[in-house]
């Protein structure tokens, strides 16, 4: 397949990246005054985060723990609350039972 069929190729340019591993990566971006390289890119190589600047790139991103519902809850409620909701849960439940 030629020029003809697929339009005119839009023109581009290498940006380079490195990674705190010492990684270079040259992705190619398109040319154009709407067009703006990205400030990071990730190191296909090691996965972390690469900047434009190679003496200082960014460092690797902070990953969050996995939390369970049950540490969500305990983040926005005090013990005390935790105890008051679950006596009234179970006096809900006890008199449900009696009737």
């Amino acid at each position: 397949m030629g020029e003809q069929e697929r339009g005119e190729a839009a023109p581009r340019t290498q940006v380079s990246y490195w990674c705190l591993n010492g990684h270079q990566t040259r992705p190619s971006f398109a040319v154009g005054e709407e067009v703006e390289p990205p400030e990071t890119w990730d190191c296909p190589r090691c996965g972390f985060p690469a900047g434009q600047d190679p003496a200082n790139p960014p460092g690797p991103l902070r990953n969050e723990p996995y939390k369970t519902h049950l540490a969500y809850v305990k983040e926005r409620r005090s013990p005390e609350d935790g105890a008051a909701l679950l006596d009234e849960a179970l006096e809900t439940l006890r008199s449900r039972r009696r009737a």
